[in-house]
């Protein structure tokens, strides 16, 4: 699947200001890894932020916003934002403020 460079760019230029991202290649597109923690990724017509569990619910009830899955199994924490549901700066602004705000208390996967 090929990435949204638009999505990208726009998710590159807020996370300018923190010292500690890495980009990887990452579920067909482009992950953000935040103090080695992965806290937004791209894809072709979304983004994909780790939020905090306890707001789940309430942020898959928002729309163009959806849990993710993989393998038929959902993954309470991750969510799908649709590109048109994140068009004006305060939009876009809101899911990565979520995503930065639990990087913060998120662990880190362990190294294999």
């Amino acid at each position: 699947m090929a990435y949204n460079e638009n999505l990208t760019n726009r998710v590159r230029e807020a996370l300018a200001h923190l010292p500690n991202v890495e980009e990887k290649k990452m579920f067909g597109g482009i992950a953000f890894m935040v103090d080695c923690k992965m806290c937004i990724t791209i894809g072709k017509d979304r983004i994909m932020c780790r939020i905090d569990p306890a707001i789940h619910d309430e942020a898959t009830r928002r729309q163009g916003v959806e849990t993710v899955k993989m393998k038929g199994r959902d993954y309470k924490g991750y969510v799908n934002v649709d590109e048109d549901t994140i068009k004006t700066k305060n939009d876009f602004n809101y899911w990565i403020r979520l995503a930065l705000n639990f990087n913060k208390i998120a662990k880190a996967s362990k190294k294999k």
